[in-house]
């Protein structure tokens, strides 16, 4: 997921994009933690694509009080 993909899409997509992401991390965290988890990777592609998405929103926001 890139920031162009996400700048297309309007901020109720990427809140919900967020909540998705959190919910992937914390099954990522509980694999992790029960020893189930193979690629450790995955947790910090999410979390870097939660921040992503953050950013983005808070991008909108700033152009929308901007206005």
């Amino acid at each position: 997921m890139n920031a162009q993909e996400l700048r297309a899409k309007s901020a109720d997509e990427l809140r919900q994009e967020l909540v998705n992401l959190k919910k992937e991390s914390f099954n990522l965290r509980f694999q992790q933690a029960t020893g189930q988890l193979e690629n450790t990777a995955g947790i910090k592609a999410a979390r870097r694509n939660a921040a992503r998405v953050k950013t983005i929103l808070n991008e909108k926001a700033a152009e929308a009080a901007g206005e």
